[in-house]
């Protein structure tokens, strides 16, 4: 008897009940609705969700979400420029310590059954408590360590509330990246009253003021959005948002959510999977012609840089005796594999080679016309080589990079470009979990790792390789350790002007990329591939899905 994929059984039964679902929810006095007369924007998350508490949005498809239910006192646009939200203005003090916040005073939360057929206008009050919860061990949430600059007196954040309309913030210490921190989903403004009115299940009750509002929720199967009629935002004179609800897919099976796309029973995807990445695009990244007329795509650096990583404490007996000590081995391995070529064959073109330094594409202080970095020079690799002291009858050691299952094809085509300048790395596989724990144990002295940017600030990457952060108790996976980059960072992080912030970003950059503590292999790119009747739907370096001024024609 043949055996049942059981896997995709439940993804077939799952795509039966998209359409029953999203009819039985969008009704409204017992009168069902047609769902094709609403505009309705459908998606699928193959990840699935757990909880809309926005203290808890630490992944993409929590935060996409929460991003429609919720908002903060300011937000981000396509250009990571921050622009209000609930507050309208703010001021920072000269010191850069004490951040005051003017809010809106007509901004509302949704109605819900826990205001007791009230309405509850969002008042200062209402943000000292959510960024209090945030931070209440009760609380439990993976987003306190985003006010870790925040003073504390008598023991809790020092955030108070004058009157209903000022919001005052002090932080400790001077820290420039704090107000692109505060757009994050993680301090969205939430109501008292529904949390305690729903206790543990306001993760499945959210309550908030963004575009969209609960309808119902399914788990597994299918949630739906509606909107929120009572939205204060604007797209000039035409009221936000433009959509009349979210439907969101939960299919599990990345090819059979493509099949459902392809047949226009979703909206949009985000992403190519390998399973139909060359169905759909040509080798230089475009759509293939038999889809040009059905669909478009949409592309974007997203702030993400993959990368190798090495161990370049030499405090550490297994890093003294390696190869890897030496910096010109590792700028060796800088210039001896083709970026270009990789992506282009192995992701169709999907991202930019990473020829400059751990700043991604998309972000201000990154620099295409910048004079450092590495570009494929075989001769120059193995010049670097002699001059490490190798030769043909001393070769370098063999060299074992430590890497995850997904990267296993981009490191073996580095491995082969190596070996042809005379560098033999070996490769071990391991699941990520483990590679997390022993890069964090400094037990990997050559490793494949990848840092997507929580907060659109370069510091995000650069304190990778401040002293301070060495791991296990920062992020500092490498141990990289250098006098004049710890200053400059000092620096960086008092300069409260954008600019002159990116010069010293820029310096701080070079000098590591120069030192050679990683490999970049490419920055990423988002994509988006969307029916061609939906209109407004962008892209930004953050990935964030932003559906308010979404419209489907």
């Amino acid at each position: 008897m043949a055996s049942i994929n059981t896997k995709k059984l439940k993804s077939i039964s799952l795509v039966i009940c998209h359409f029953m679902v999203v009819g039985l929810l969008f009704t409204s006095c017992g009168r069902p609705h047609n769902t094709k007369e609403k505009k309705i924007f459908r998606y699928n998350e193959s990840s699935g969700l757990v909880n809309l508490d926005p203290a808890f949005a630490r992944d993409q498809p929590h935060t996409w979400v929460c991003n429609q239910l919720y908002d903060g006192l300011v937000q981000l646009d396509d250009n990571l420029d921050i622009q209000p939200a609930i507050a309208h203005s703010w001021s920072i003090s000269d010191d850069g310590l004490t951040y005051t916040f003017h809010l809106r005073g007509d901004v509302v939360f949704h109605n819900d059954k826990a205001f007791a057929g009230k309405t509850k206008t969002v008042s200062a009050t209402d943000f000292v408590y959510s960024l209090n919860r945030l931070t209440d061990p009760a609380t439990a949430s993976p987003g306190a360590w985003v006010l870790g600059a925040v003073a504390r007196e008598n023991n809790m954040p020092a955030i108070t509330a004058p009157n209903d309309t000022t919001l005052i913030i002090r932080l400790s210490k001077p820290f420039p990246p704090f107000l692109g921190i505060l757009s994050m989903p993680y301090c969205a403004v939430v109501p008292k009253q529904a949390v305690d009115f729903y206790g543990k299940d306001f993760r499945i009750h959210p309550v908030g003021t963004g575009p969209f509002q609960m309808q119902n929720w399914v788990e597994n199967i299918k949630l739906v959005l509606k909107k929120n009629p009572t939205y204060y935002q604007k797209s000039g004179d035409t009221a936000l948002p433009l959509l009349d609800g979210i439907a969101i897919s939960f299919l599990i099976d990345k090819m059979t959510a493509f099949m459902e796309f392809a047949k226009g029973n979703f909206d949009f995807m985000s992403g190519i999977d390998a399973s139909y990445k060359d169905e759909i695009l040509n080798k230089s990244g475009q759509l293939k012609l038999k889809y040009q007329d059905r669909f478009k795509l949409l592309g974007q650096p997203f702030l993400n840089t993959e990368y190798l990583a090495v161990l370049v404490d030499t405090s550490l007996p297994s890093v003294k005796s390696s190869p890897l000590a030496s910096k010109k081995i590792r700028q060796a391995l800088n210039y001896g594999f083709d970026r270009a070529k990789m992506l282009k064959y192995l992701r169709n073109n999907i991202g930019f080679p990473g020829v400059k330094g751990i700043i991604p594409n998309g972000m201000p202080a990154f620099d295409e016309k910048a004079g450092y970095g590495y570009t494929y020079q075989p001769d120059k690799a193995r010049t670097l080589i002699q001059e490490a002291g190798y030769n043909d009858n001393h070769p370098v050691p063999a060299i074992t990079l430590v890497t995850t299952p997904d990267y296993l094809d981009l490191i073996k085509f580095a491995q082969a470009q190596w070996q042809e300048v005379g560098l033999k790395v070996a490769i071990e596989v391991s699941p990520a979990a483990s590679v997390r724990e022993m890069k964090a144990q400094s037990k990997l002295p050559f490793f494949r790792a990848s840092w997507i940017a929580d907060y659109p600030d370069e510091e995000n990457y650069l304190s990778l390789f401040y002293s301070e952060n060495f791991a296990p108790n920062g992020p500092n996976y490498t141990h990289f350790s250098n006098r004049l980059y710890d200053s400059l960072f000092r620096e960086a992080m008092i300069e409260v002007e954008s600019p002159e912030r990116q010069i010293l970003y820029r310096h701080l950059d070079s000098l590591m990329i120069q030192e050679a503590p990683v490999i970049v292999l490419y920055y990423d790119e988002s994509v988006r591939i969307a029916q061609k009747n939906i209109t407004g739907l962008t892209t930004n370096p953050m990935n964030m899905l932003n559906l308010k001024k979404v419209s489907k024609e």
